[in-house]
């Protein structure tokens, strides 16, 4: 049996990275809702839990993680709602113990924001705007840049040879081939001053609500990206509805950033890429024993009819008229 690299990380050796760092724990820890790192949430003596994020072994360099933790610093310091992490005394929020590189957060409450309050969205937009100001103020140099090569290409590549049933392999072949080239045309219009530091992965799992607050949490997908991708993906239902939620999240974000209009033009071709490489995410976790765990619905021959249908969806999405503000 292989062994995964979490499988060394146990209870006692979480409580030694933290008190390595000179807490003392109540020996109290809760393991939260994480796939992709390792979270916990460790009691501390006579204070306020702390929050241990254990980094997965392989997936950033250390370069990486710190542009990661400087742009949360950053953006804290600039009085914006985000969970950076704290820093010692010598000025180091990456740590490393056992083999990990983790880092420590103060606990925030809070609970995900309801979409469907216009006045939550107008928050949200106002947020983003002060993120993707200050996103544009410098540039990443070790963090990745959103790519149609790596979320699709590579994605569609990886499925094929090891996931898509044969007997589907024909049309998820031909589909993808298909969405490759609508996406690949419609992102080459997106030039380098298009692009910004960003969230990178802006969804309500990621937004802890409090106070009438939107405070952002997990940046460890922060990119360079279009500022778009981290809108669309707070709009859902009819088309409608997705322009009165887009125009209340631009208000908002007119605020402190200005909004090129040309972007509502990719919002597709985004949503593309991140359903391509969702799948080939779970794909590229399948060997960590959390994922079979967590997502016992994929890659089984429904899941893979069913991304099949939703990919057909989308190319027909890719064919309509652009959101509009309205």
């Amino acid at each position: 049996m292989s062994v995964h690299p979490y499988d060394t990380l146990t209870p006692d050796l979480v409580i030694d990275s933290v008190e390595s760092l000179g807490y003392l724990s109540d020996a109290r820890l809760l393991a939260l809702n994480s796939y992709e790192n390792r979270v916990y949430q460790v009691g501390i003596e006579d204070k306020d839990p702390l929050i241990a994020k254990f980094y997965r072994p392989g997936r950033w360099t250390e370069e990486q993680i710190l542009e990661e933790h400087r742009f949360s610093l950053d953006l804290q310091e600039a009085e914006i709602s985000v969970v950076a992490p704290l820093v010692d005394g010598e000025g180091r929020s990456l740590h490393h113990y056992g083999g990990f590189h983790f880092a420590l957060f103060p606990r925030k409450g809070g609970y995900p924001p309801e979409l469907d309050n216009m006045d939550n969205l107008l928050v949200l937009g106002r947020t983003l705007g002060r993120i993707h100001a200050l996103g544009r103020s410098d540039t990443f140099t070790y963090r990745p840049r959103l790519s149609v090569e790596v979320m699709l290409s590579q994605s569609r590549e990886l499925l094929l040879e090891h996931f898509i049933p044969r007997d589907l392999k024909p049309a998820y072949e031909s589909l993808t081939a298909d969405l490759l080239d609508a996406v690949t045309t419609l992102y080459s219009e997106i030039s380098p001053r298009d692009q910004i530091r960003i969230h990178g992965d802006c969804h309500v799992g990621n937004i802890l609500w409090r106070d009438n607050t939107a405070h952002f949490v997990d940046l460890d997908d922060c990119c360079t990206a279009p500022p778009v991708q981290d809108l669309w993906m707070f709009l859902n239902g009819e088309r409608h509805d997705l322009q009165l939620q887009l125009s209340e999240l631009i208000e908002g974000y007119s605020e402190f950033c200005d909004f090129d209009p040309r972007q509502l033009r990719w919002i597709e071709a985004l949503r593309t890429l991140r359903l391509t490489h969702y799948a080939a995410w779970l794909a590229r976790r399948w060997e960590d024993p959390a994922f079979p765990r967590s997502f016992t619905w994929f890659n089984t021959e429904r899941y893979w009819a069913e991304h099949i249908l939703e990919l057909r969806e989308q190319m027909s999405a890719l064919q309509e008229e652009p959101l509009q503000l309205l």
